[in-house]
């Protein structure tokens, strides 16, 4: 279950979409009583996500439309694999078919390559995060698609948790004084970001709860999380790439966050073909 009001998300879609006049050529060429049956289907290997997402915009537009899903979201499947049967009314799916293939695809391409990034790390007892670099107004369903892959997710937003970063340190004097005023606030999750393992000691002294770990090489990273020896949760994080992600989680960081997943992945390539019923 996707955790956002999915009729609002639709119509606000819907909306940019159709503007004031809404589908001029599926209105022009396709008469209003025409019936079409269609399969929407993976063009390569893909993870799933959002298919609920999909199925609300024909819904929206063909309250009687008949959907048969044929896989879950979650599931990884083959290329040529249908997702789903649809059939009803051919104007209103060929209105809604854009917007719940951009759905689909961007979410099927971060779920796919979270996935990539999981099995990178398979066995090390590593945990894979994902971020806060989303796109405006995507986040809860972004990050719901790389649960799909199997990443954690980590801070929905600003509110949940401190996160202490450089400028925070800088205006505040030190990675002790930013920590001990946060604490002071009454902020129970105190995430610390430290580029030097001198900055370690002073921010668990001080009372974070959590240090995260940043741009620095493994050899770096297993000092760290020697010098830390399981007091607080560690996190390795920035300039991640699939590549590199193996050699991190062997240093034995508890996490690694990667916003590479919700600002970059690709979207996968998913269609939707018709045929008249």
């Amino acid at each position: 279950m996707i955790d956002i009001d999915i009729d609002a998300f639709v119509a606000a879609t819907l909306a940019e979409d159709l503007g004031t006049v809404g589908d001029i050529t599926s209105a022009a060429v396709i008469p209003a009583d025409a019936r079409f049956t269609a399969v929407m289907d993976s063009r390569d290997p893909i993870v799933v996500a959002g298919l609920e997402l999909a199925e609300a915009f024909f819904r929206t537009l063909d309250p009687a439309v008949k959907i048969e899903r044929l896989v879950e979201d979650g599931d990884l499947v083959a290329a040529g694999t249908e997702l789903m049967r649809l059939e009803g009314l051919a104007r209103a799916m060929l209105t809604a078919e854009r917007s719940a293939l951009n759905t689909m695809q961007h979410l099927s391409g971060i779920a796919t390559m979270t996935r990539g990034y999981v099995d990178a790390i398979r066995g090390t007892g590593a945990i894979l995060l994902d971020t806060r670099k989303t796109i405006p107004g995507l986040r809860v369903i972004e990050k719901y698609a790389t649960r799909m892959g199997g990443a954690q997710n980590h801070r929905m937003g600003l509110w949940d948790s401190a996160m202490i970063k450089d400028n925070h340190v800088a205006v505040a004097g030190g990675v002790a004084e930013a920590v001990r005023r946060a604490r002071a606030a009454g902020i129970e999750r105190i995430i610390v970001e430290v580029d030097r393992i001198d900055q370690i000691e002073p921010a668990l002294t001080a009372g974070a709860t959590h240090l995260l770990l940043d741009n620095m090489a493994p050899p770096t990273l297993r000092e760290a999380v020697a010098l830390v020896a399981g007091r607080v949760p560690t996190e390795a994080s920035g300039g991640v790439r699939l590549d590199t992600i193996r050699a991190i989680a062997e240093t034995g960081v508890t996490y690694i966050s990667v916003g590479r997943l919700t600002q970059s992945a690709p979207a996968a390539d998913i269609g939707l073909d018709f045929a008249a019923a």
